[in-house]
């Protein structure tokens, strides 16, 4: 079947859930990409001056519980509605987003994070459910394949928009964000429809605690299969490896890579582009390196899911998963702005070949009239690949390869007694003040550090993490599946 005849195949209520995906993850990755650089950068920059392990346990912990509640999101969304669900989920998205910049402790942040991942949660089954529901063993291939493009045509879209913005204001980050998802509330108002009739008497069966009850026995029926239930737990360490993505890559960019390079070479062959992009200081900020990986989702990804739909599922995975941990760990192994260029594209075509395949995998074992609640199930390795990726970010990054650990670290053993950071003597103030201390500018004591400290080890971690998750799906695969 050519892909021309599988498109006509797609009902309108399929376009439009892919398009409120692609303003809801435009709104999401727009402060998400950076959210990393806001939590941690110094204060006065605007940002919060975290520690990496503050920020790990807000990422890490926050997105984790984000990714459980679609268990029970999903669930009820089956039983009350997709539209009705889609409402609220943009009515609290649209709120938080606007009180976020008020918020300036790590207690307080942490808070408003946990309540933006409710509305999240609320969102993010019914899409996927939809896009099962209007689906067939025939499309859903190349369908799963436009929802993911979608996916990385709001992640392109958003970092530009707020990118832009950051240089006036981190606040017209979250105000940019609440503007984008709003819309949804047009498209959900007046173009959505319910993909499947809903039984009404069904919805009234149970009591709240009964339906509660209900949807965890589900949930226990469908994770009793211990095949299924380790599927999981493994494709859990790709989503460990995953997110490193997000949660490490623009610090380590930030606070290691010379972008310069990056910046001299575009402003050589495309000034216009160059200026548009880069700083005063002739350099490229992170959030548009970073995101060269949806731009490369979006040119090639139904090239890959064409290629890759005449093969199993857990064989695309395996291959996949492989594939995007050396890229990602490559990534993490240089501070040269050109080669993460390079590595990235490594990093998405693994992306692509396996992250579409594990929802489509998921969605297509479930019971038609359990759909949304599978899908919520799939959201298990996610929200454990998101804690280990947290602790891997925080605990871990800090330790290895946080600049501002690694100065400590020299200025003890020189015996430089330099203050302790605070709101008066910021993460910057720190770093300028313990350059002059050891006779260096900011630059070469950068380079000092990366020479002595090797932070760039830190890639071994996120790449070993990822290449052991292959290697544990293929024995999967031979040992468990197929003697099955």
């Amino acid at each position: 079947m050519s892909i021309t005849s599988v498109l006509k195949r797609y009902p309108t209520t399929f376009w439009v859930a892919n398009m409120m995906e692609l303003f809801e993850r435009w709104a999401w990755y727009g402060f998400y990409i950076i959210f990393a650089l806001y939590l941690t950068n110094s204060t006065d920059e605007g940002a919060l001056g975290f520690t990496q392990t503050q920020k790990g346990l807000i990422m890490g912990i926050g997105t984790a519980f984000l990714y459980l509640l679609p268990i029970i999101t999903g669930a009820l969304s089956d039983r009350i509605g997709y539209r009705k669900t889609l409402f609220i989920a943009y009515t609290i998205y649209t709120i938080v987003f606007l009180l976020i910049p008020i918020f300036k402790s790590f207690t307080a942040v942490f808070i408003i994070y946990l309540m933006l991942a409710i509305g999240a949660a609320l969102f993010k089954p019914i899409i996927a459910a939809t896009v099962t529901k209007t689906t067939d063993a025939q499309s859903s291939s190349i369908g799963f394949g436009i929802f993911y493009m979608m996916v990385n045509i709001g992640g392109f879209i958003g970092p530009f928009v707020t990118g832009f913005v950051r240089k006036y204001s981190w606040d017209y980050v979250f105000y940019s964000s609440a503007a984008v998802i709003a819309v949804n509330f047009i498209l959900v108002a007046f173009f959505y429809r319910e993909p499947v009739q809903k039984n009404k008497e069904d919805k009234q069966k149970y009591t709240f605690t009964e339906q509660i009850s209900h949807i965890f026995g589900n949930i226990g029926k469908a994770l009793s299969d211990w095949r299924f239930a380790l599927f999981l737990v493994i494709i859990a360490g790709f989503w460990t490896m995953y997110m490193q993505f997000y949660m490490t890559l623009p610090v380590f960019i930030d606070q290691w890579v010379n972008t310069a390079v990056l910046y001299d070479f575009l402003n050589h062959y495309w000034p216009w582009l160059a200026h548009q992009l880069g700083t005063v200081g002739g350099t490229i900020p992170a959030e548009y390196i970073l995101n060269v990986d949806a731009g490369y989702i979006i040119l090639f990804q139904i090239v890959i899911s064409s290629l890759v739909m005449r093969y199993k599922p857990l064989s695309a995975m395996i291959a996949g998963i492989l594939i995007a941990s050396v890229g990602l760990g490559l990534s993490l192994a240089t501070q040269d702005g050109l080669f993460i260029i390079v590595a990235l594209l490594v990093f998405s075509v693994g992306e692509m070949m396996s992250s579409p395949k594990i929802t489509e995998y998921i969605g297509r074992i479930a019971p038609s009239d359990k759909t949304a609640l599978y899908i919520g199930c799939s959201y298990i390795p996610v929200a454990l690949g998101n804690l280990f990726a947290g602790i891997v970010s925080g605990n871990v990054y800090q330790n290895i390869s946080d600049k501002i650990t690694l100065t400590q670290k020299e200025a003890l053993v020189r015996n430089i007694d330099l203050p302790a950071i605070s709101a008066q003597f910021t993460k910057n103030d720190y770093f300028q003040r313990a350059a002059t201390k050891m006779n260096m500018n900011t630059d070469q004591l950068t380079q000092f550090l990366w020479d002595k400290y090797h932070p760039s080890s830190f890639w071994i971690v996120v790449a070993g993490i990822g290449i052991s998750a292959s290697v544990i799906l293929f024995l999967y695969d031979q040992f468990i599946i197929k003697r099955r």
